[in-house]
């Protein structure tokens, strides 16, 4: 039975989910196929929840579970055992989109590729409105050799940057930006140049300290280190150098910024009670966002929230919020970084982002925050230590739900790559004697997985205790690749702007995506974005 044909699921149409977008009211419309589909067209403000990783996130992303919910799929039949599954979770309110996404191409809605789409186009429309300042990669080249007064500020995730870097790039994370460039630029005649991997974070970046005033010239790096590369300039690897502590003078300058840009752009603040007292409402969708660093974050936090470094959230907003029109609410030390997030949000077309005043201080907790899973279920399944598995492994086929790059990164000799939505077909493709053996990662989506396993066949089965994770903590071996593979390997999207091992005609394919994101935001017409 197709999505299309579920007999039970409430339909919403096409228009319907258009009018709660342009309206502002909450709609989760979740696409439940997994992420290399997902890239190859989906509406808008679709966030990715793969039939196969729900339990895993869902309640991070959907926190209230009475939020409308629309599920859709392209005829693959996942929406019904999605809405099965969201039920079994007490999620209350779950429709389906009226033809899923072929419905919604024949109604005339826009379909866009590629990932975390709103926060990409919105940073293309900044770009053409404000005409963010860029300089070309060799212009920078230039400059770097020539020794000018310049600082070149890379935006992206430390991890990232590690990976491939500018020559003589410094690695201050988008968020962190206005709080941190009094100490990195201290003379305003610097001239600060931003780069990130592609434009988004670059154009948001450089657009940021322009937002709150820096009297230094500041230029984006045109098209980042993708731009870099088609010029055939090599980057860096292993890079580490960090932004230093923040020191006082620059915290108080960039208060003050802070301060400017909240009253121009209208960001709001809330107190502790009033915090408290939207925790115990049941009628809003409500997340709570730390911006600060990870490092910080794990240091100490409030309860309830959740890390959110301010430059991803704004470059990834639906990694975080699955939620379109909720409630937002940022947490920092002292209002900075906050302040930036919540003005992007706003322009974002998020009406109701608030920055919650005062210093994170009280009763905190430390250490990350674990995501909100529900409770592993009970099973019949027999359940292995490694040692045991590693005693039996010839006699025994072992399928890992982990997602393709991890399984290639290392998995259990002999493993089958699988995904767990399609368990089922997998089956079909494996060898027809021996016990089988679930894993995952960390072993909690083999957990979640095994009562299907067990009502797809009746051969012996088991999974493993604590995952390819005890495994490798155990000490057993590991092998890389992906030699065998129950499923076609179409799980994760392969980003183009991470890596180093990217083919340019791929790099230049996408830039030339992101320069027609504007022309496709005007016909969607939907996302309310409003740059200031």
């Amino acid at each position: 039975m197709t999505s299309s044909q579920h007999p039970t699921t409430r339909v919403v149409s096409v228009a319907d989910i258009h009018a709660a977008l342009i309206e502002g009211r909450e709609i989760a419309l979740l696409d439940v196929r997994e992420e290399g589909p997902f890239s190859r067209g989906h509406p808008l403000f679709a966030v990715p929840l793969p039939l196969s990783r729900i339990e895993l996130d869902v309640l991070d992303l959907v926190p209230r579970l009475d939020a409308p919910i629309v599920l859709y799929d392209d005829g693959e039949g996942l929406v019904a055992r999605a809405a099965h599954k969201l039920a079994s979770l007490g999620y209350s309110n779950v429709a389906r989109l009226d033809g899923g996404l072929d419905g919604w191409r024949r109604a005339g809605g826009e379909v866009f590729i590629d990932v975390n789409v709103p926060s990409k186009a919105f940073g293309e429309l900044v770009e053409s409105q404000r005409h963010t300042p860029s300089l070309p990669a060799a212009e920078v080249e230039r400059l770097i050799k020539d020794q000018a007064d310049i600082v070149v500020l890379d935006s992206r995730r430390f991890e990232e940057y590690r990976t491939m870097s500018i020559p003589t790039g410094t690695s201050v994370p988008g968020g962190e930006l206005v709080l941190r460039l009094q100490d990195v630029a201290p003379r305003p005649e610097t001239t600060v140049i931003v780069n990130c991997a592609g434009r988004t974070r670059s154009i948001i970046g450089t657009q940021s300290l322009i937002n709150a005033g820096i009297p230094n010239k500041v230029y984006a790096l045109r098209n980042g280190t993708i731009g870099w590369t088609l010029a055939g300039l090599q980057v860096e690897r292993g890079a580490d150098k960090r932004f230093p502590e923040l020191s006082e003078p620059a915290r108080k300058v960039a208060c003050q910024r802070a301060q400017a840009l909240a009253a121009r752009v209208g960001v709001r603040t809330i107190d502790r009670d009033t915090l408290a007292q939207w925790r115990n409402r049941r009628d809003v969708t409500l997340y709570l966002l730390d911006v600060r660093t990870p490092e910080e974050f794990n240091a100490g936090h409030l309860a309830g929230f959740r890390s959110a470094p301010g430059g991803q959230l704004v470059q990834a907003t639906d990694e975080w919020v699955g939620v379109r029109h909720a409630r937002l609410v940022m947490a920092d030390d002292d209002g900075v970084r906050a302040t930036l997030a919540a003005s992007w949000l706003i322009q974002m077309g998020w009406r109701d982002v608030h920055v919650l005043q005062g210093p994170i201080a009280g009763d905190l907790e430390t250490g990350p925050r674990p995501p909100r899973r529900p409770p592993l279920p009970d099973t019949a399944i027999t359940a292995l230590t490694p040692a045991e598995l590693a005693a039996e492994l010839d006699s025994s086929i072992v399928i890992d739900l982990a997602p393709s790059p991890r399984h290639a990164a290392g998995h259990i000799p002999g493993a089958w790559f699988a995904v767990r939505a399609q368990l089922a077909e997998a089956l079909h493709r494996l060898p027809p004697e021996g016990r089988l053996v679930l894993t995952s990662w960390d072993g909690a989506l083999a957990h979640y997985a095994a009562a299907e396993l067990l009502a797809l066949t009746g051969r012996p089965a088991a999974l493993l205790s604590g995952g390819t994770q005890a495994w490798e903590a155990a000490g057993l071996p590991l092998e890389s690749g992906i030699a065998r593979a129950a499923v076609d390997v179409d799980d994760v999207y392969k980003r183009p702007y991470e890596g180093t091992d990217n083919a340019a005609a791929a790099m230049q394919a996408y830039l030339d995506w992101e320069f027609g994101l504007v022309e496709q935001l005007a016909r969607d017409g939907t996302h309310g974005f409003r740059v200031l």
